[in-house]
């Protein structure tokens, strides 16, 4: 059994929105799939995200043997390039207590 990390077609007719799915590779496009990963919106605008990727299940599958398609694995990458590169949230300081208290 061949997996494979790709798109899955969702959305409009000229309004396109993509789940990223793993999939056995014999299955169809929009067929049978074995796990979310995340979604991919190619029209986004404003606030919305154009795309938002669990990486923790992409790695899994990556080392269980998964192969991505070519898009899928660009995504993936732009998406470890936007986690490195946005501040951590761990280094924001707490409030002291008595602060708090006040």
């Amino acid at each position: 059994m061949a997996l494979k990390i790709r798109l899955q077609r969702h959305g409009a007719k000229h309004g396109p929105i993509y789940r990223i799915v793993v999939a056995e590779a014999t299955a169809r496009r929009d067929g049978r799939f074995v796990e979310i990963l995340g979604h991919y919106n190619p029209c986004a605008r404003g606030q919305a995200l154009p795309f938002d990727i669990n990486t923790e299940r992409v790695d899994y599958w990556l080392s269980v043997g998964a192969k991505p398609t070519n898009t899928v694995r660009t995504l993936i990458k732009h998406s470890k390039k936007k986690l490195t590169s946005s501040p951590d949230t761990a280094s924001v300081q707490e409030p002291s207590t008595a602060e708090a208290v006040s």
